[in-house]
């Protein structure tokens, strides 16, 4: 019997992988790899190597969650060592808890590596903090599969949502409704940390037409609340007198 280690990848940039993940990625003989995690070290491992890709895009068939603990367990029973590479961190909204439990049913050895999750890091890469003096004292982390209707607004607090473009009208409606104003900021970042990163600016009001007008798609990360203020350009493009939202594109550098 071999172990598994559940690796974060952090946002998809290979240098923001910790040096025990790189190091224990490079180690095994078995890299199960999610669709966003740093696949891009996938073409540095050694030729025997096996790399299962079992990524979860959005819109289409992924492998089932229950296939994929199965396969950590063979591979390890097997006395592979198997790494389960992950976008972010593996304990966040990554399923990590569930495949480390499963594991350890079969007497698996299992190590986790944390990772940067993308819920901080890629609002970050758009000059978006999640705290700020004066602005935003903590936040909040939720899927867009979530009933956000429940999470009622809070003075100098920020939510962070994630895997919610799909559903960001109802969200936007479901915010609304629950006390959040038309005209708080919401910023969207997609791809972010990569050369396709672009960030769309707006308010809660009319975001999802915005959204809709450019194609946004996941992967994205989207945050809501006066923390967004402080994004790069921002104050470009709202001026007092301005009442509609505009988007920005921002690349960055591969």
């Amino acid at each position: 019997m071999s172990t598994v280690s559940l690796i974060g990848g952090g946002p998809g940039e290979e240098s923001l992988i910790t040096e025990r993940g790189r190091e224990l990625l490079q180690a095994a003989d078995v890299v199960v790899a999610d669709r966003l995690g740093p696949r891009g070290l996938l073409e540095d491992l050694a030729p025997e190597v096996e790399v299962i890709d079992v990524g979860k895009a959005p819109g289409h068939h992924s492998t089932p969650q229950e296939q994929i603990n199965a396969l950590l367990v063979e591979h390890a029973l097997a006395g592979r060592t198997v790494a389960r590479l992950k976008g972010g961190d593996p304990f966040i909204l990554g399923r990590g808890s569930e495949e480390r439990e499963h594991c350890r049913r079969y007497g698996i050895e299992v190590e986790v590596v944390p990772g940067i999750t993308s819920a901080i890091s890629v609002p970050a890469a758009a000059g978006i903090p999640l705290t700020h003096r004066g602005i935003s004292r903590g936040f909040t982390v939720v899927t867009g599969h979530e009933d956000l209707g429940v999470i009622p607004r809070a003075e100098g607090h920020t939510l962070v949502i994630l895997m919610g473009v799909k559903t960001l009208r109802r969200t936007a409606t479901a915010l609304m409704v629950n006390g959040f104003a038309a005209e708080t900021p919401v910023g969207i970042v997609e791809a972010g940390w990569t050369p396709q990163q672009r960030v769309t600016l707006g308010r809660l009001g009319d975001i999802a037409d915005l959204a809709a007008q450019r194609q946004v798609a996941n992967p994205a990360v989207i945050v809501v609340g006066e923390v967004v203020t402080l994004a790069d350009h921002w104050a470009e493009l709202y001026q007092p007198a301005a009442d509609l939202a505009h988007t920005t594109t921002s690349q960055r550098q591969p």
